[in-house]
């Protein structure tokens, strides 16, 4: 099999496929975000809770059936960055998200990445935290609900559910676990470090 074949073939799996099927919904609800029309944004957070769902979908299989590659590994996370961001600052362009909470996630996630670089450089892995996976829960609830934004009447009741304060709440409190997470990031990358350096120092005490 040539190298062509097998990069091809790398690429080409399901999950992958999955994957880069999510870099492709990402257009479509940017153009469906809509502040005066309640049809199309409902349509949006339907589209991005599909791409969130199929996030997960894409993971499982890799994992399930031994197909977790180096390929997958890069654009997985990248599709997600695209995919939350993008939402983010179109949300914030139409008025439904405060551009503060935006800039200070998404600085929160170049922190996060920049620190993740430099400890790669230095053969530092930080491992990854619950509180930053709790995070992105959160957040993506939080996107879906902001895009759904109206009050909606529930069946079988005569109550509403306000899905842009409810949003508004999940994306509050993603933003308290993002800083948190960043906070563990920041200690364990000081601790494996600290834990790195000390290790030849008590080698050469034997």
């Amino acid at each position: 099999m040539s190298r062509y074949d097998s990069l091809k073939r790398e690429i080409l799996n399901l999950p992958n496929l999955i994957t880069i099927g999510r870099l492709f919904l990402i257009p479509p609800v940017l153009l469906l975000i809509d502040p005066t029309d309640p049809i199309r944004n409902f349509i949006a957070a339907l589209l991005f809770a599909a791409a969130s769902g199929l996030d997960i979908l894409d993971g499982w299989l890799a994992r399930r059936n031994n197909l977790v590659t180096v390929f997958g590994q890069f654009v997985d996370p990248l599709a997600d960055k695209l995919m939350a961001m993008s939402v983010m600052i179109a949300l914030v362009d139409v008025g439904l998200l405060p551009a503060w909470l935006v800039i200070l996630m998404l600085g929160r996630d170049f922190y996060i990445s920049g620190l993740r670089s430099v400890a790669a450089s230095m053969g530092v892995v930080i491992a990854a935290g619950f509180g930053g996976k709790k995070k992105t829960v959160f957040q993506l609830m939080g996107l879906c609900c902001v895009m759904a934004r109206y009050p909606y009447r529930m069946p079988l009741t005569d109550q509403t559910m306000d899905f842009l304060f409810i949003g508004l709440v999940f994306l509050y409190v993603s933003l308290l676990l993002s800083f948190g997470s960043a906070i563990q990031y920041t200690f364990g990358f000081r601790d494996t470090l600290r834990a790195q350096r000390e290790t030849p120092a008590a080698g050469e005490g034997d």
